[in-house]
This record gives structure tokens, C-alpha cells and sequence, in this order.
């Protein structure tokens, strides 16, 4: 006896909308990005941007390697990407994939043509206007979805707001990296406007100084070396100089609601490598006075390794849960409530 498959019913323009229940799996307030997985050829990608500005579909060069493309697949092209800022990019090629999105049998699958791309990026590739227009996809940034027509009704698919956090890490490093790029061949191609002069600001510590212009008079120049010698006090030249504000003028804490109990979470179990960095970062922290260590904690959260544009690893905690416990702030910010970051320079 053989069993045969079962005809769907085909949907002619379904309505696509959106409701309360489809936001419930996300913290809120946000403002992060829609980063979906979807498949490509046989691949399950992740980290994919859908973007409703950029007018192109961008293959970063790192996924084109690792899904093990041949080259010979690529078609030279020669239209430069511009960004923001006037910089351009000449692609490596245009590469055609098969790209299926949702589930059977609310699913589509059709050809994308990636433009492929040799630089750094935080996400493996970036859905533009073209594929979205051609899929007839409605995207939603507040529930993190888009849904899209079928011919067996509605097709949908959830972003990722973890890994919307870690790609919005990943791309400050990115940036910070690139702007002091561009600071150092703004200077690299300007001529000073003066010559400066170095200042000891203090002559038992002949290595504490700051430089001042030459171009004012001596009486000037003496008189505010002198004023910066008498408010030293305000340089920093180590992590100790940064004792932070006095608990009686000001403290932050975090508005938790009593009603939700502390959590201790499991121990997570890292590499040697990031194990090795954990312990160096903490000792920095300790060493400073920024954290203490304490002994039968009420609550525990375990850090998490991201890892950085220059391949280095950057400890931060995701506090992401305490959407849940704290009242809604009336001025919410992602820094402070959802995602901290600790740096050796960052008092939490």
C-alpha cells in the first residue's frame, strides 16, 4: 500500500500583518537591526543583515570562502559600491545563489545575484532592496520579523536579537578602528597649522606632559603652562588616575523589581584561549578598583567573548535579561539597561 501526499490548498494574496504575539520573544525597548538566517545553496547562513536602504545584495568575501564557492563562478563586474562617505568599493564579482527563506511549505526559494565584497564586516552578507522587492517581503524593525506572500498562505522569518547585539559590538570596534584610519590620513596629508611644544606638567614626573602652540606670545604661552602645571589633577595618565565619582555625590544602581528573585546561571566553560583573556581582563578591572571580588554571590551572569575586528577577544556581559526585571526607564538606553561592555577604562 502506498500513501501519496496530500494536496495543499493554494492561497491567492494572503493578507500579511503584523500583531502583538509577534513581538512577545523580544526585550524591549530596542532599536537593534533585523538579522535573520536563511539558506543558501546548502548552507545555513547566519549573521544576515536585511537592510531596506542599500540597493544592493553583498556577499562578504570570508562567507564566500568558508561556503567553499569556486571563483570561476564569479562574473567580473566593474560598478563601484559608494558608501556614506564618499569611499569606494570594486567588487570582487557577482555570484548567483539559490536562497530559500521560511518554513515548508510557507517557503520560497529563488536565484540572488550577491555582489561579493572584500572587506570587513560583522555580518557574512546584506539583503538589499532588490531581492526584498522580488520576494514582496514586509518588514517590520519593531516585532524583528518580515513576512512575505506564498502560495500556501503567509511565510515568515524571526531575527536573531542575540546576534544583532554581538554584530552591533563587533561593527563600534570596526568603526572606531576605521575613523582613526581616517584621522591618520587627514594628517598624514595636512601640513600643522603650528609648531608645538612639549610641557612637563609635573617635575618630579618628567613624563607626564602635554604639547601647547607656539604661535602665541612668550607671556602667553608661560601663563598657560602655568595654568595647566596648577590643574593637573584633571590628566589621566593610567587607570588609577580614574578613581570614578564618590558615592556621595552620585551612584547607579539597577531599578530591580523585588518581585523577581536573583539568579545564580551555570558556570560556562570557555577555551584555554578565552579563558587566558578572561583572566587578564578581570586582573585589569581588580587592579584598578573598578570591580571587587565577592564571595557567595546572590546572582551570577557568565561574560561573553566577542570577538573583534583585529581577531582579538573583548570580554562583555550581557545583562539582556534585565529588561525583564527592571520597570521600563523612561529613557532607555541599550548601553546601560541591555548590553554593558566592560573596558579597562569603564567603570559599571
Amino acid at each position: 500500500m502506498t500513501g501519496s501526499v496530500p494536496k495543499m490548498l493554494r492561497i491567492d494574496n494572503p493578507f500579511i500583518g503584523f500583531s502583538k504575539e509577534d513581538a512577545w520573544r523580544l526585550h524591549h525597548s530596542h532599536d537593534d537591526v533585523l538579522v535573520v538566517t536563511i539558506q543558501a545553496e546548502d548552507y545555513n547562513m547566519h549573521r544576515v543583515l536585511v537592510d531596506n536602504g542599500n540597493s544592493v545584495d553583498i556577499l562578504y568575501y570570508p562567507a564566500f570562502q568558508h561556503m567553499g564557492i569556486d571563483r570561476e563562478r564569479l562574473v567580473p563586474t566593474n560598478a563601484p559600491l559608494v558608501g556614506f562617505g564618499g569611499t569606494r568599493v570594486f567588487p570582487l564579482g557577482v555570484v548567483t545563489l539559490a536562497v530559500t527563506i521560511g518554513d515548508y511549505p510557507q517557503q520560497i526559494t529563488k536565484n540572488v545575484a550577491f555582489l561579493v565584497v572584500d572587506c570587513s564586516s560583522a555580518y557574512n552578507t546584506i539583503i538589499g532592496r532588490p531581492t526584498l522587492n522580488s520576494w514582496k517581503v514586509v518588514t517590520s524593525t519593531y516585532h524583528l520579523m518580515i513576512k512575505f506572500p506564498t502560495d500556501y498562505g503567509v511565510g515568515e522569518l524571526r531575527g536573531d536579537q542575540v546576534a544583532a547585539l554581538e554584530c552591533y559590538v563587533a561593527m563600534m570596534e570596526m568603526d572606531d578602528h576605521l575613523q582613526a584610519m581616517s584621522i591618520e590620513e587627514r594628517r598624514a596629508a595636512t601640513e600643522p597649522v603650528e609648531r608645538l611644544e612639549d610641557v612637563s606638567l609635573d617635575d618630579s614626573q618628567p613624563e607626564q606632559t602635554t604639547k601647547i602652540g607656539t604661535l602665541a606670545d612668550p607671556t602667553a604661552r608661560q601663563g598657560l603652562a602655568t595654568f595647566l602645571k596648577e590643574n593637573r589633577d584633571v590628566f589621566t595618565w593610567s587607570h588609577k588616575d580614574m578613581p570614578g565619582i564618590d558615592p556621595s555625590v552620585l551612584v547607579h544602581r539597577l531599578n530591580v523589581s523585588p518581585s523577581f528573585p536573583p539568579v545564580r546561571q551555570k558556570k560556562r566553560v570557555f577555551t584555554q584561549e578565552k579563558d587566558r583573556v578572561v583572566v587578564e581582563e578581570v586582573c585589569k578591572l581588580q587592579e584598578v578598583g573598578f570591580i571587587r571580588e565577592v564571595y557567595y554571590p546572590d546572582w551570577l551572569v557568565n561574560v561573553m567573548m566577542v570577538k573583534k575586528s583585529n581577531e582579538k577577544l573583548r570580554m562583555c556581559v550581557d545583562f539582556t535579561n534585565l529588561n525583564k526585571a527592571c520597570p521600563t526607564d523612561s529613557y532607555p538606553s541599550r548601553r546601560s539597561t541591555s548590553w554593558w561592555t566592560l573596558r579597562p577604562n569603564t567603570s559599571c
